[in-house]
């Protein structure tokens, strides 16, 4: 008996982080290229300890442009447009503003799971070999999860509640 309970005690140890590695707002794809198209997919793994999520907004970082936000069933879609910082290049057009948040409102029971998409574009401009994060707010029926944070340049930290982000490689040819 007390080998079993040290086995299971050793696989809650074990498996508990990556549990809770998982239980954040994440980006599908880790990485992409800069100066072209990124898909980013949000997954809501949860709600705010078992109450349902009633909207996710998304902060669109600089350097992210011509952002096309998804529709989704059920969902209302608010998007904001503002000025860029500066004026970017996107194909055979020069953009000074768009897209810099999308707010999806709706209901996701904590014990579903869902996606959030949007159609990006990732200026030629970005640094490839860094990190980009896109702040997440989730509102819930009863709190919230705000997977802001972002962790100190050259510091790798366990952080509570952390961005999604996506790691820019080089322009591909």
């Amino acid at each position: 008996m007390k080998r079993l309970t040290a086995l299971s005690l050793s696989l809650v140890v074990t498996f508990l982080p990556l549990a809770a590695a998982r239980a954040h707002v994440t980006l599908e794809r880790p990485e992409a290229a800069v100066g072209g198209g990124y898909k980013a997919i949000f997954r809501v793994p949860h709600g705010c300890s078992e109450s349902p999520t009633v909207k996710v907004r998304v902060r669109i970082p600089e350097g992210v442009i011509g952002v096309k936000p998804m529709p989704k069933a059920g969902w209302q879609l608010e998007p904001v447009k503002a000025k860029y910082d500066k004026p970017y290049q996107m194909y055979h057009s020069t953009l000074t503003e768009g897209v810099r948040e999308v707010t999806w409102t709706g209901k996701l029971l904590d014990e579903n799971y869902d996606e959030f998409v949007l159609s990006t574009y990732l200026a030629e401009d970005l640094k490839p070999d860094t990190i980009l994060y896109f702040p997440v707010v989730q509102e819930c029926e009863t709190g919230v999860h705000r997977w802001i944070e972002i962790p100190e340049a050259g510091k790798s930290e366990e952080l509570r509640e952390p961005a999604p982000r996506v790691k820019l490689l080089p322009r591909r040819p």
